[in-house]
């Protein structure tokens, strides 16, 4: 499985790439792989303020319906709207064209707290 150095991770299996003071953020390799096909992401919180840990959206699988939690608390400024029709894209490339959101981090050392490649990896075995 991928997990690239320059991303952080949670214990809920999302990523995070900070650039400046915006987190672009998705779910990781191993998270696609366990879900199994994507069929459907819904994410309501576009301009909403969300905090560390609160849901932002799910994602459904074929035999499953999984939530998303938001890594940082911060602002969510924009939804992948290829994600409406192409939603496999979360399986096929999970970090660039499969990102969910982008958001405005309300405090970047919040990034600097998640997990490293190497503590993930460590984390799922």
């Amino acid at each position: 499985m991928n997990f690239p150095a320059n991303l952080r991770y949670t214990k809920d299996h999302e990523w995070v790439k900070l650039e400046g003071n915006i987190a672009t953020i998705g779910i990781t390799d191993f998270a696609q792989h366990e879900l199994g096909d994507i069929v459907y992401v819904d994410i309501a919180t576009l301009g909403k303020d969300v905090n560390a840990e609160e849901v932002f959206g799910t994602v459904e699988a074929v035999k499953t319906v999984s939530d998303l939690f938001m890594p940082v608390t911060g602002k969510v400024i924009e939804v992948n709207t290829l994600l409406e029709k192409q939603p496999e894209a979360v399986n096929n490339d999970p970090y660039k064209s499969g990102w969910m959101v982008k958001v405005e981090v309300k405090n970047t050392a919040d990034v600097d707290a998640l997990m490293d490649a190497a503590a993930y990896t460590s984390m799922v075995g």
